[in-house]
């Protein structure tokens, strides 16, 4: 498996520079909690008024239960949790959710 980067010239040579990634965490604003699982996800988005909509063995999906229209979609496994899965929650709850840089 090839590694990702970005091709450079250095002393006419042509190296391959890894790329810096930053990692991400998805934070609780009330309680300053950083979020470590599905669970407690689920746990903080329930006491929103968000509830389990759809699931299957990849995604699990949540909506308000007030019958509004927007859903959120993550992963089952947590590991695979992407700054678009974090900011997903974010933009649906902004007052509760932030998106920091570890």
């Amino acid at each position: 498996m090839a590694a990702g980067g970005v091709w450079v010239f250095k002393n006419g040579v042509m190296e391959l520079e890894p790329e810096v990634t930053s990692r991400k965490a998805l934070v609780y604003v009330p309680a300053n909690e950083t979020i470590k699982s599905l669970q407690a996800l689920e746990r903080r988005l329930g006491s929103l008024g968000w509830e389990r909509y759809y699931e299957d063995r990849a995604i699990v999906q949540l909506h308000k239960r007030d019958g509004g229209v927007d859903l959120i979609s993550v992963p089952r496994d947590f590991s695979r949790l992407r700054s678009t899965h974090m900011y997903d929650v974010v933009v649906k709850n902004r007052d509760h959710f932030k998106v920091v840089d570890l």
